[in-house]
Formats: structure tokens, sequence, C-alpha cells
């Protein structure tokens, strides 16, 4: 078993979601993926994006942090 976290937040200050993402780096190493490296795989990450849909253009991923044991 294991315990999930999903969270989708929208910052109008790039200091705060670059706060969640810091932590989210510090807790990384105490994640896991699963099946990794399997048909079936579910990669744990975390998306910092620019959100322009309030603009009517789409997102811009400026930083993505994945969980990946089997590369090290």
């Amino acid at each position: 078993m294991k315990y999930r976290v999903r969270v989708d937040l929208s910052f109008d200050a790039e200091a705060d979601a670059r706060a969640i993402m810091n932590y989210a780096r510090a807790l990384s190493g105490n994640a896991v993926s699963i099946n990794e490296g399997l048909d079936a795989e579910e990669i744990s990450f975390c998306d910092l994006e620019r959100c322009r849909h309030d603009e009517g253009l789409p997102c811009e991923r400026l930083e993505r942090i994945e969980v990946r044991h089997d590369q090290l």
C-alpha cells in the first residue's frame, strides 16, 4: 500500500509556487514510483508551470521533478 498526494495549486506570485516546488524537492528523496520500468509504471512527479489559460494561451513547463530510482 502507498499513500498518494495529488496537488494542483495556482498562485499569483511565482515565489509561492517555487516554495511548493522546493518543499516537494526536499521530500522527493522519500517518494517512490510504482512498477518503475514496467508497462504499468506510475512515476511520481511534480511540475512547475507558467499557466496562461487566463490569457487564452497554453501552459509552459518551467521545471519537472521525477522520482526515478532505477537511474541511480
